[in-house]
């Protein structure tokens, strides 16, 4: 259940549990296509085998927040693919996001998966904030139009799941660099900016506004910002924060992999 105090989520195992989560998702993705439905089966057949569904009720009992994942692999490395997580937008900026993580990282662990992936839209400032910052990850790879169409450019993440290495392996924490473009000006969005061997990438915050402000398509924004992101991270660079550098202006963070 989750009170006012901290949140608290955890395994979702009972069939009514399960098909409301699948509701959820749904609802909070705005999915009419049923091929982007979860069938409530598959996550019962995960939750068995090593994979992790997980979730948070509130006070009525109702399912507000949900996630699951499953075991992954590379070919090299053995990681929990976290798929997707979705919290009721009248439930979201409580601790739920975080919540649902710990709460995969909790079934990983438990089954010997030392490492958690998941990929999130560039875009959305505000995700790339929570994974970078709030967790700890670290942007390693883009795919571009990962699910096949376009739109669908995607950061995965590399999540270390050991709290004390993880921390020992972050990288130092530094300011939006004074000398960089400034803040809310559109002309200097996706121009990488060198701050020692840190390189900053900005954007605007919102996509939607900058595209009409910008007389372009949402593509065309995205565009810019793969071709920025995307060869930063093929020479070599990973993301490790991503945070307000004005009102309506993001900035990504990204270091050499191997310094």
């Amino acid at each position: 259940m989750v009170s006012t105090g901290t949140p608290v989520a955890g395994p979702l195992t009972a069939a009514d549990d399960l098909r409301r989560a699948a509701e959820l998702y749904r609802r909070v993705f705005g999915y009419q296509d049923p091929s982007h439905s979860v069938n409530p089966r598959l996550l019962s057949s995960l939750a068995a085998n090593g994979g992790s569904v997980v979730g948070a009720h509130d006070l009525a009992g109702e399912v507000i927040a949900f996630a699951y994942g499953f075991v992954g692999t590379d070919g090299e490395q053995v990681y929990h693919y976290s798929q997707a997580a979705v919290v009721d937008p009248a439930h979201q900026g409580t601790g739920l996001g975080r919540a649902l993580k710990r709460a995969q990282r909790d079934v990983a662990v438990a089954t010997g998966q030392m490492r958690m992936r998941w990929s999130y839209d560039p875009v959305l400032t505000r995700n790339g904030h929570f994974n970078l910052d709030v967790l700890g990850a670290v942007g390693r790879w883009f795919r571009r139009d990962l699910y096949g169409v376009p739109g669908t450019d995607r950061i995965i993440v590399d999540w270390d799941l050991d709290d004390d290495r993880r921390a020992r392996a972050a990288a130092p924490a530094r300011a939006y660099p004074d000398d960089a473009p400034a803040a809310d000006d559109p002309a200097g969005w996706f121009h990488p900016h060198r701050d020692g061997d840190h390189v900053w990438v900005s954007l605007p915050s919102d996509l939607a506004t900058a595209a009409t402000e910008r007389d372009r398509t949402p593509l065309d924004i995205r565009d810019e910002l793969r071709r920025a992101v995307g060869a930063l991270m093929a020479d070599g660079y990973v993301a490790v924060s991503c945070v307000r550098a004005g009102e309506r202006t993001a900035a990504y963070r990204f270091v050499p992999e191997h310094p």
